[in-house]
């Protein structure tokens, strides 16, 4: 990751290689920090807008080249869009095109302006948030990806934020150290993703959990087949039994021990390679079901961000990881297994292994005694159907309060989320005459079949996101780069950052 430096300043006095100012659409005669630098470069900002080689539309990044009139070799004009538009995300979008770019010219020393905390008025602490985090995520390389023949840009060293008003370094210093933190989080989700199933099996995710654990002063259980059994988790154990590698249930708790803190508990899926069992999924395409256990990748980001941030709650995180297998030991259709509630389970799909083993995580969740249980999951292809891909998740949740919270969180993270109907009329798809329930509704309404069953193990106010559509990219965006997003990370702390200042659930 780049260094983060804040300094007091002016930006056209920045010594470094490449500096960073922006520009909205509707700019004739630039101000602020830009016309600092327009006139530092006896205006060849405002020349170029005359021309119309800037425009500041969303994503624009001009280059101009200032032969010595400032220390800085080249400076970076991004667009910011319309005024009347423009918010943090715009803050991110503009701050990930603008390191993107300097990436490109092989930038090695880097300072930027925060964007929108000047004529667009937004807050310096959280506009420098925004700018810092998404420079940091547009900036993500996967460690393990191979190098081309023809090399890579070098990674940019460090990223200087300047500001020139003295009285708000302190805001923005702290602002740049909190967007560190969350990105770091990100970044290990997208890690997580990322790397081959092969590498991130159950014990990978434990390994990782433990040294996240050890770092951060967080409580660890990690449960093997054994310990899982003694606690009646038949859900989790029949989706593991096909499994050549060990499964693990794995908790992290932040602040368990303070039970006069609110408590929140996060459970994440973790099939770490899904094959379908012995529904086996057709060969195509099926080395993306490395991402299915983005779920619990995203727990995993979030609670080191709960750690490193020191969140005055009681964070718990609950991943059951495992991959899903087709041999001779796999659970099959037809079988009828007993959940950790009691509650029995008549398969009708292997394939439908997800929410098996969030059955069990949910029903552990309620030792906690929660104030709310968030689940998240590449639980159903129908989701992607029904919403999209990487435009929002699922939503499905039993408490007014939680979801608009949630949608709120999302919205602000830009991590967005979008409610689905969780009607009784879903359960009838699912009534079984040998169990208590089917693991599967068949073709029709399977996102909503999914949550309902979800549902029967639950007794807390509880939110299910089905992330299936948004856990990796094809493309990338402004500041995501294509494959694994680290997404629900963002999401998550924002929401539980904002707790201290929310009502309490009734």
């Amino acid at each position: 990751m780049m260094d983060i430096l804040v300094k007091q300043g002016s930006i056209e006095a920045a010594e470094v290689d490449t500096i960073i100012v922006n520009l909205f659409d509707d700019v004739t005669i630039p101000a602020g920090a830009t016309g600092a630098v327009d006139a530092a470069l006896d205006g060849a900002v405002s020349e170029l807008i005359a021309s119309g080689d800037l425009t500041g539309k969303e994503g624009e990044v001009g280059v101009i080249y200032p032969r010595g009139s400032i220390p800085a070799r080249r400076v970076l004009v991004v667009g910011l869009g319309r005024r009347d538009k423009f918010s943090l995300e715009g803050v991110r979008r503009a701050a990930g095109a603008a390191i993107k770019k300097a990436q490109a010219l092989k930038s090695q020393r880097v300072a930027t302006v925060v964007h929108g905390a000047g004529v667009a008025g937004l807050p310096a602490g959280a506009a420098a948030e925004a700018t810092v985090l998404a420079s940091l995520l547009a900036a993500y390389r996967y460690p393990d990806a191979p190098v081309p023949e023809d090399g890579l840009p070098p990674a940019i060293a460090s990223l200087t934020v300047v500001e020139h008003d003295e009285s708000k370094l302190a805001e923005i210093t702290a602002a740049a150290t909190t967007a560190q933190t969350i990105a770091a989080g990100a970044m290990l989700a997208r890690d997580l993703v990322n790397r081959p199933p092969n590498v991130v099996t159950p014990r990978y995710m434990a390994k990782t959990a433990k040294a996240i654990a050890t770092e951060f002063g967080l409580g660890l259980t990690i449960g093997g087949r054994k310990w899982a059994a003694e606690r009646d988790m038949g859900a989790f154990l029949a989706v593991a039994k096909g499994a050549g590698e060990p499964p693990k249930f794995i908790v992290l708790t932040h602040n368990e021990a303070r039970e006069d803190l609110d408590t929140v508990v996060l459970v994440g899926k973790g099939i770490t390679f899904d094959t379908g069992g012995i529904s086996i999924k057709a060969s195509a395409n099926m080395e993306a079901m490395k991402t299915d256990m983005g779920g619990a990748a995203a727990v995993m980001g979030a609670m080191r961000t709960v750690a490193a941030l020191d969140l005055p709650l009681r964070v718990i995180g609950i991943m059951p990881c495992t991959e899903n297998m087709p041999d001779a030991n796999a659970y099959r259709p037809a079988d009828v297994i007993t959940a950790s509630n009691g509650k029995t389970i008549e398969i009708i799909s292997t394939d439908a292994e997800g929410r098996m083993v969030l059955a069990d995580g949910l029903v552990f969740a309620n030792r906690y005694a929660p104030a709310a249980v968030i689940d998240l999951a590449t639980l159903t292809g129908s989701c992607v159907v029904a919403l999209g891909e990487e435009i929002a998740a699922g939503l499905f949740c039993t408490d007014e309060w939680l979801q608009a919270q949630l949608v709120a969180a999302g919205a602000a993270a830009w991590e967005r989320v979008w409610p689905l109907p969780l009607w009784d009329e879903y359960r009838d798809a699912i009534k079984s005459d040998v169990a208590n329930m089917k693991n599967s509704g068949g073709r029709f309404g399977g996102v909503g079949t999914s949550a309902i069953f979800l549902k029967e193990f639950t007794s807390y106010p509880w939110a299910h996101l089905d992330i299936a559509g948004m856990v990796s990219s094809k493309s990338g965006g402004p500041y995501t780069p294509a494959g694994a997003t680290g997404f629900g990370v963002r999401l998550l702390v924002d929401f539980l950052r904002n707790w201290a200042n929310q009502p309490a659930i009734n």
